[in-house]
């Protein structure tokens, strides 16, 4: 752990009671916040002048962070699509061997929100992101502070984001967003796409992550920022072009943040470096990124589970941390990512990827186990994880015509190696209570154990490879595209015991079709319908399980989705009906994770973002979601799936006020329905509805642009579980403010 940092005269620091050091705001943090607060500063020229030219309030992204045009003879060479009004969401993203696609050309939903969201927002990490679409669920998965998301009824892990297309290369429990330009988040089972995801997850929708890149214009950002109760945070954005004719490119990003969060006694710490180096020439793109980022989470709230036969415990105040103040999570993760394109002939194209991730963790938990009186059982289980994954994608994509109808087709190769070391160990239980918890000694025996703490044996091995081939036809003008294509995936799986002993074994293959049609009736408009199947690694058992780490078969996956899609340049529309089936494990009461038959989800999904008016913007949506169990051996059968909210519902916007240039008001109201904490349907959260406020204001200080944001997240303190996926309680954040300003040299 490293030592606090000095802290400055008049700045309060709460002590701790753990008796580790306080995680308190760096000096330089909050000298920089001195020096900003003593500029003096003129507005700037208004909204006018900022749709129009490079300003910190509206196209800042869109200014220093801009696609790449590339020159010469390459015209089909990945570009990033451009953004509707207001910049903060994309008219498409990545479609995994596919490339960047526009969202109207493509028979899927596809959603990508920009570098100017997360710093309009201030989210900090994808899971800040990703509450923007009502499909999408953020809760806590490993048992610890890791972030999951749930996306159309279905889990989505960090060990199943790609970056820049490539699975295996993203730190996989709270990923940064100081490095990240897009967020293209698509939904529905995406193997044939991206190929397996190698842990396993990903059915209802995956999570691309685009790298920053320089744009044309030098960049130089410093920022700052601050959140309740007093985390501080500094950052600093760098990006350069040169070479004669700017076809090479530097981006650095660099960040510290750290200090106590608004959940009584839990301290979060964030290191996040990155490099990325680009080269753009007339037929050959090529680009190498690397990254480092370490994360301590100290007596992080844990996640609640509730012991069968009991109701649903009240909800604990916002700000009460029931952890024990030994508790803690710490991961730190070194990735590199090498692509490459080449223009072979102006319509056809090669292009390559490599990447790689090694994790290590190390963690020492304690997940209550309650009554509905709020009466638990607890233990302390202490779990060393290190990973090595690597991802390689190569294929080709061309044009050509027969007759009257154009052919956009893709051969393409993936392969994911996924290798895990684990150990634990695990105490006796302890008494403590969810509402009034009492501070524990960390208990020092453990009569139950697993592998060398020191020296973690392998626990599993995972290797996921596949070849895939897919046509998109146009006819008439481009009015009508239909996509078909087929992968053929293979995929092995071992678990190994503690004592290096192999415990299972799995190795299946499949192959997958996929079919799309995008009919577009009139201008702006556009329909589409698919099939999408696909193999995955089965579900993993979480580490409070009897056999944590253990990775249940292979399973198929289908989806069959329609839709309308709406796109009027400044602002869009999506409306999608949708069915996706899997095979599912479930946890019962006993701790046992297996195979529990099906999960079946219809939903309806309807979004509208953009800027339908001048200065007026809007994020908003619902999901409606009908989870429902099939193929089970027990009365569970056509039981709610739990986990799985009725409907979920977003309503954002932004508002640039006429009468004071420069300054924009934020809202957002997040809203919840009904979801079961178990597959008996026994066990019911209750709804909630939470509200986010904002304001922005953009000047000039000495010719240089600053942006000053403050943001009120759950701004009545609103204390309720906002989830119950993996059957356990995840307690919602209560309010938190957030102060940032950006200063460009």
């Amino acid at each position: 752990m490293h030592s606090p940092a000095a802290t400055p005269a008049g700045v309060a620091v709460r002590a701790r009671h753990s008796g580790r050091p306080a995680l308190r705001p760096t000096a330089l943090a909050v000298r920089a916040a001195l020096a900003y607060a003593a500029l003096g500063a003129v507005p700037f020229l208004g909204n006018a002048w900022a749709q129009s030219a490079p300003s910190p309030t509206s196209d800042t992204a869109t200014t220093t962070m801009a696609p790449v045009t590339v020159t010469g003879a390459a015209t089909q060479g990945d570009v990033l699509p451009p953004t509707y009004g207001g910049g903060q969401v994309a008219k498409g993203g990545r479609l995994g061997v596919l490339g960047e696609q526009d969202a109207a050309n493509v028979p899927f939903s596809v959603t990508s929100f920009t570098s100017k969201l997360i710093e309009d927002q201030q989210a900090k990490s994808l899971g800040d992101v990703l509450r923007n679409d009502s499909s999408v669920q953020v809760t806590k998965g490993y048992g610890n502070d890791a972030q999951l998301f749930v996306i159309r009824g279905f889990a989505l892990n960090g060990d199943d984001i790609s970056y820049g297309g490539l699975y295996g290369v993203m730190p996989r429990q709270i990923i940064s967003t100081q490095g990240v330009e897009r967020v293209e988040l698509f939904k529905g089972p995406s193997a044939f796409l991206n190929g397996v995801p190698p842990g396993g997850s990903g059915i209802g929708g995956m999570v691309n992550i685009e790298p920053k890149r320089a744009g044309d214009d030098p960049l130089t950002r410093v920022g700052l920022d601050y959140s309740s109760s007093s985390q501080v945070g500094v950052s600093a954005d760098v990006a350069r072009r040169f070479g004669a004719s700017n076809q090479f490119g530097i981006r650095v990003n660099a960040l510290q943040r750290e200090g106590d969060v608004g959940i009584g006694d839990q301290g979060n710490r964030m290191t996040f470096g990155s490099v990325g180096l680009d080269y753009r020439g007339d037929r050959l793109r090529a680009s190498l990124d690397f990254g480092y980022q370490k994360q301590r989470t100290s007596e992080g709230r844990p996640m609640v589970r509730v012991k069968s036969g009991f109701d649903v415990p009240d909800v604990p105040s916002a700000r009460h941390d029931y952890a024990q103040p030994w508790t803690y999570s710490e991961t730190e993760n070194t990735f590199g990512m090498a692509k490459a394109e080449y223009d072979i002939t102006d319509n056809w194209t090669a292009f390559a990827g490599f990447g790689m991730n090694h994790a290590n963790e190390f963690g020492s938990y304690s997940t209550m186990n309650v009554n509905g009186s709020g009466d638990s059982s607890s233990t302390r289980m202490d779990v060393p994880y290190r990973s090595d994954t690597f991802g390689l994608m190569t294929g080709v994509r061309g044009k050509f015509d027969t007759g009257p109808i154009k052919h956009s087709v893709t051969v393409a190769f993936s392969s994911n190696y996924l290798k895990k070391r684990s150990a634990y160990i695990l105490s006796s239980s302890f008494a403590t209570n969810l509402y009034d918890t009492p501070e524990v000694a960390a208990p020092t025996t453990f009569p139950y154990k697993g592998g060398s703490m020191s020296d973690p044996g392998v626990t599993a091995r995972s290797r996921m490879s596949g070849t895939s081939v897919s046509d998109t036809m146009s006819f008439l003008d481009d009015r009508i595209l239909f996509t078909a294509g087929i992968r053929h995936q293979d995929l092995t799986t071992t678990n190994y015991n503690y004592d290096g002993s192999t415990q299972s074994s799995y190795d299946r293959s499949a192959n997958s079709p996929v079919f799309g049609l995008v009919y577009k009736p009139v201008e702006h408009l556009s329909l589409y319908a698919n099939h999408i199947e696909g193999l995955q690694q089965g579900d993993t058992a979480p580490n409070t399980s009897n056999t944590p780490g253990r990775i249940l078969p292979p399973g198929e996956s289908k989806q069959n989705e329609a839709g309308v899609k709406l796109d009027m340049d400044t602002y869009g529309a999506s409306l999608a009906v949708f069915q996706i089936e899997k095979d599912v494990g479930l946890l019962d009461s006993n701790n046992n994770f297996s195979p529990a038959g099906r999960q079946r989800n219809r939903g309806v999904e309807l979004n509208v973002f953009g800027e339908p008016m001048r200065g007026v913007r809007l994020l908003s949506g619902i999901t409606f979601i009908d989870p429902k169990l099939t193929n089970t051996a027990d009365d569970t059968q056509g039981n709610k799936a739990p986990g799985v909210p009725k409907y979920t519902a977003i309503l954002g916007g932004e508002w640039d006020m006429p009468w004071l240039n420069g300054l924009t008001l934020q809202g957002r109201v997040n809203h919840a329905g009904t979801q079961y904490l178990d597959a008996a349907n026994t066990q019911k959260l209750k709804p909630y509805t939470t509200l986010d406020l904002g304001v922005r204001y953009g000047m000039k200080v000495a010719s240089h642009n600053v942006v000053w944001r403050l943001g009120v997240d759950n701004v009545f303190n609103k204390a309720y579980w906002s989830s119950a996926w993996g059957g356990y309680l995840t307690q919602g954040d209560p309010r938190t403010t957030k102060l940032s300003v950006s200063f460009d040299f």
